[in-house]
């Protein structure tokens, strides 16, 4: 048995500005920071030449002849997607058969960049089960790969980059793919106060980001003043937040967020809704002065920043208007994967 985990992410600052042809042309700024929630991947090996693939979360199962590409256009689009790389590379010719499950510790569509972490899971686990020769770097790109461009699944780059390297990371990308991942030196006191105003609600509602991207991406390519200048407001403000982290200055982190949170919504018109509108004045009433949808947008989890002392209140009042908040683990490590007899 391979294991593999690969932690989610909040989305700080920069969002939206890793999609093409934004940042091959103007160059993309993300700020994000590992939770400690993960999406996990289970391999066993078979001698019965069968590939079995599973998902815990859509309780599905497939079962397929091991050795052959599999078609990855419906069904488990992600498993199939890994398995047929992994294939096409020749890492899985010493292998019979596999059992491919995973599981993740949210729900789909919950903004905090579950599919890439669960793409990224998946090939590292592969990676380990083949001893294949692959660093963080060609793990996060070719999660990157097997989504954009095997599946034409709509999104950008950093969710897999945050779920291989983990941490608190500046991420730049640029022209032809290139990507730099700046992991930020925040001083520990200041990582323990920014933990203890951090708050995530679940709005009760999963959603499909490939529309809203879609619509986001539409708007670059039609060179929309109103979107164009979002974007830059929002590259601009992953570097203000970088300066306020490494200070200590979590207001100005607050401010930047804030600020971010209108500059996104200029973006598409799907960002937000009555349900996220409403649940971010239940916040501010009790107390929270920051927040923002991490992820793109039109559900999921909200992401918000209160005083510390003031934080158990503002989660009573999330939680008594419906929502599911609680308080936020950050992590420092990205994903990891071992192997087991059990």
């Amino acid at each position: 048995m391979t294991r593999a985990r690969a932690p989610l992410r909040l989305g700080l600052a920069g969002g939206g500005t890793d999609l093409s042809p934004f940042c091959d042309e103007y160059g993309g700024a993300i700020l994000n920071a590992t939770v400690g929630k993960f999406a996990h991947c289970y391999i066993r090996t078979r001698d019965d030449g069968a590939l079995v693939l599973c998902s815990g979360d859509l309780d599905r199962t497939e079962t397929h002849k091991f050795g052959e590409e599999i078609d990855d256009r419906d069904g488990l689009r992600l498993h199939r997607g890994v398995y047929n790389r992994f294939l096409r590379l020749g890492h899985l010719k010493d292998f019979r058969g596999l059992n491919i499950s995973t599981a993740t510790d949210v729900p789909a569509g919950s903004g905090l960049g579950t599919s890439s972490a669960l793409v990224v899971a998946m090939c590292e686990a592969l990676r380990e089960l083949a001893d294949a020769p692959f660093g963080l770097y060609e793990i996060a790109h070719m999660a990157f790969e097997i989504e954009r461009n095997d599946l034409t699944l709509a999104g950008g780059r950093q969710d897999q980059y945050a779920a291989a390297f983990g941490g608190v990371n500046f991420i730049e990308f640029l022209a032809q793919d290139r990507v730099i991942v700046n992991p930020l030196r925040v001083r520990e006191q200041v990582l323990f106060e920014f933990e203890s105003s951090l708050i995530t609600c679940f709005t009760g509602v999963s959603r499909e980001s490939d529309t809203i991207i879609r619509d986001q991406t539409s708007n670059m390519r039609l060179h929309d003043a109103s979107a164009l200048n979002a974007l830059l407001e929002l590259k601009e403000a992953a570097h203000r937040m970088k300066s306020a982290l490494l200070v200590g200055d979590l207001r100005e982190v607050g401010d930047v967020l804030n600020q971010s949170w209108l500059s996104k919504k200029k973006t598409a018109t799907t960002i937000s809704n009555s349900r996220i509108e409403t649940l971010f004045d239940v916040a501010r009433s009790a107390g929270a002065y920051a927040g923002k949808v991490s992820g793109a947008g039109g559900g999921g989890f909200l992401m918000l920043m209160s005083a510390p002392e003031m934080r158990a209140n503002v989660l009573r009042a999330l939680n008594n208007a419906g929502g599911d908040a609680s308080p936020v683990i950050l992590t420092d490590f990205g994903v990891q994967s071992w192997k087991t007899d059990s």
